[in-house]
Order: C-alpha cells, then structure tokens, then sequence
C-alpha cells in the first residue's frame, strides 16, 4: 500500500508523517524504517523507528533510490512500513513521472507486505487518479 501526504512547501507534510511513524510504533508488530535527506529529526522521532540519512547516498535516479529501498527491505524482512520524507528530492525524479514511481513502489509493497508512507511537495493534480485515494488528509 502507498500512502501519499501532499502539498506546498511549508505545509506541515514532514509533521504528519513524523506523527504517523511515532504513532504507528505503538501497533507496530514489525519493524519501521525512515528515510530522510538529513538527521535533522532525529529527536523528534520515536527511537524504535529507526532513521536513515539518505545524503551519505550519491543518488542520481529513481533507480538507484529504489534499489537502495529494495537493498533495506532485503537486508531486513520484518520491515512493516517505510517513510519517506522529500520523497520527490529523495528520489531525484520529476513530477511528470509520479505515476510510474507510485507503481513501481505499489508493486513492490504488494510484493513484500510493505507500506510505503510519502511525503512530497505536489500538487493534488498531479497525482493520477489511480492514487487519489491514497491521499492522507
């Protein structure tokens, strides 16, 4: 499953998605696992989830972002959920390819029993309709 958190800039997208990780631990029967661009949250997230700087990483395509995300699911195969802060900066894609990234990412939750929670600045209209309902509010 892919859960998508949206808006502009200065939203408040990383505050939700800090509080869905920290509220997720406590039903958590796996492990959680957050991807961020610094450590700069590492105080405000729940110790138990457990935080990975992304800019030790030179990515350079969203290929390369997901063979590294597919390289932690396989290192570790009690992974309940992923996190993903800046995930357009993460990934290093353009908005124009947000479809065929949710379906990939869709495919391989599908695959390994994962949900993917996004965080990115877009707008509502550039998520396909395939994903509408995926937009936590």
């Amino acid at each position: 499953m892919v859960k998508l958190i949206i808006g502009n800039e200065g939203t408040g997208k990383t505050l939700k998605l800090l509080d869905l990780a920290n509220n997720a631990i406590k039903d958590a029967k796996g492990h959680l696992v957050y991807l961020d661009k610094s450590t700069r949250h590492m105080y405000e997230i729940n110790n138990k989830v457990r935080l990975i700087d992304v800019s030790e990483f030179n990515f350079s395509s969203i290929d390369e972002f997901y063979g590294f995300v597919c390289g932690i699911i396989s290192q570790d195969r009690d992974i309940e959920q992923l996190y993903f802060d800046s995930f357009k900066k993460l990934g290093k894609f353009e908005v124009s390819e947000i479809g065929a990234v949710l379906d990939k990412f869709d495919k391989l939750s599908e695959k390994c029993g994962i949900t993917f929670n996004m965080a990115m600045s877009v707008d509502e209209a550039d998520i396909p309709d395939s994903y509408k309902d995926s937009i936590l509010k």
